[in-house]
């Protein structure tokens, strides 16, 4: 285990709190999406230059948890992204949408210039967080519940930056969870990742299609491939892509793939897998 992963391991939820005194502790949280008005973050100096609608964002509260995925609070977007925050161990909750079509093609995403983390990096479908209110954080605190609620974030995101109408989400396909990763990686300074990452496989019914119009503020540039021409992309060394994409790649991705027909063979590890470095 590196010194980085032990760090994490050993904070508890009383140490999370009083190291980070803006984590709003669970039985208080204000079960809304945000904690803040965009105006209180418009003069923040780390906000200097990015887009006012990433801004915005950076207020939504983020599912913040211990070493075992138990939630321990609230955390803004922005606090939970900050490297300063990372390298002291806090640790937050994320999915990761794979949205297949019924050719078996993957759609990937490329991110929106505007994006104040990994901006323009090629990544999965849709990547973001549940957030910290009733029907995404999983109150029953079992990991059934918490999946649920992932599913309902992802619903919510890709109708967001992609433009899928969440009836068309719930109605034309189905998820399928695969397993839980953990990893840090830092981005453009000040900003990083440090997330319990929900693995979620989407596979549109036969015969059927989704509505994909994505929001340019989100996403730059949209693509559907094979298994082997995202291998043909990773060759290419003028594409970029996000650490979290990459490292599912390697270890998950294309096995996961091959399975698609009859998924359940890959599916419902409850194992958190971590990549702590």
């Amino acid at each position: 285990m590196s010194g980085y992963a032990k760090l994490v391991q050993d904070l508890t939820a009383e140490d999370v709190l009083e190291q980070f005194p803006e984590v709003i502790p669970l039985q208080k949280r204000p079960n809304s999406k945000s904690s803040e008005s965009s105006s209180d973050s418009h003069n923040d100096s780390v906000f200097t230059g990015h887009d006012e609608e990433q801004i915005k964002l950076m207020n939504e509260n983020c599912i913040v948890l211990d070493w075992d995925d138990n939630a321990i609070g609230a955390g803004t977007k922005k606090l939970c992204h900050l490297m300063d925050n990372i390298n002291k161990g806090l640790l937050h909750r994320a999915f990761s949408v794979f949205l297949f079509n019924d050719e078996g093609k993957l759609l990937l995403q490329q991110r929106a210039s505007e994006k104040i983390t990994f901006p323009d990096l090629w990544t999965n479908t849709c990547c973001s967080h549940p957030l910290c209110v009733d029907d995404e954080i999983g109150l029953k605190g079992d990991l059934n519940d918490k999946i649920k609620g992932a599913k309902t974030a992802a619903i919510r995101k890709l109708e967001h930056e992609l433009g899928i109408p969440q009836n068309e989400t719930i109605e034309k396909g189905k998820f399928h969870f695969l397993n839980r990763i953990h990893y840090m990686a830092p981005s453009n300074e000040p900003w990083g990742e440090h997330e319990i990452d929900y693995i979620l496989f989407y596979k549109i019914d036969k015969k059927l299609s989704l509505t994909v119009d994505p929001s340019p503020n989100e996403v730059r540039d949209t693509k559907w491939v094979t298994a082997q021409e995202l291998k043909d992309m990773f060759e290419n060394p003028d594409l970029k892509f996000t650490p979290w994409f990459k490292l599912i790649c390697e270890s998950y991705l294309f096995q996961w793939w091959n399975a698609l027909d009859d998924i359940s063979k890959v599916e419902n590890d409850t194992k958190i897998h971590r990549m702590l470095k």
